[in-house]
């Protein structure tokens, strides 16, 4: 049964958002975070005020869900551009002693597993990374890049011969950003 959907998302003092479908801009004191958006037809994004009101006139199961997920993502755009979402990434040396550090934009990785190759990982704009002790901390305020970047360090030490209950050698999430509780 198709039926009229409108969504009411409050914008919090200080953000400032520009709506240029199908990318929607959002800034605040901790950055600025850009996202494109597949909008379907018929959907309706615009800002009024302190308000971003998100309708459609005759949205079906998909329209709806489709709607559910752009509010979800700009509430967590919002929330990320006032304060920085955080991940933490453990770095774990058993076998051999392995040094880890940030050069530039890269994640360098030396003697892992006793390679005598060092291992280079981007780190994506947008991202901040700094190393303190044997934690590597992750901060940006979009989610879904902190925990790209997370997943990334951590997959970039995969061991896929070895037994993981005894080689637990590499890199390892140990804290990540939760979403906000209902």
């Amino acid at each position: 049964m198709k039926k009229e959907i409108k969504k009411i998302l409050k914008i919090t003092e200080g953000t400032q958002v520009e709506i240029d479908l199908p990318i929607i801009k959002i800034s605040g004191p901790k950055g600025i975070v850009e996202k494109k958006f597949k909008i379907t037809k018929g959907i309706i994004i615009e800002k009024q005020g302190d308000e971003i009101i998100i309708t459609h006139e005759k949205a079906t199961k998909n329209e709806k869900k489709l709607i559910g997920s752009i509010v979800g993502i700009l509430n967590s755009l919002i929330r990320g551009v006032n304060e920085e979402y955080e991940y933490e990434v453990m770095i774990c040396a058993a076998h051999f002693p392995m040094t880890v550090k940030v050069e530039g934009n890269k994640l360098i990785i030396k003697n892992f597993f006793g390679e005598n190759k060092d291992r280079e990982i981007k780190i994506p704009v947008g991202a901040r990374v700094s190393i303190q002790g044997d934690i590597i901390k992750i901060l940006s305020p979009d989610k879904e890049l902190a925990g790209l970047t997370a997943s990334t360090f951590e997959g970039a030490t995969r061991l896929t011969t070895r037994d993981r209950r005894i080689f637990q050698d590499g890199l390892w999430i140990v804290k990540k950003q939760k979403g906000k509780q209902r």
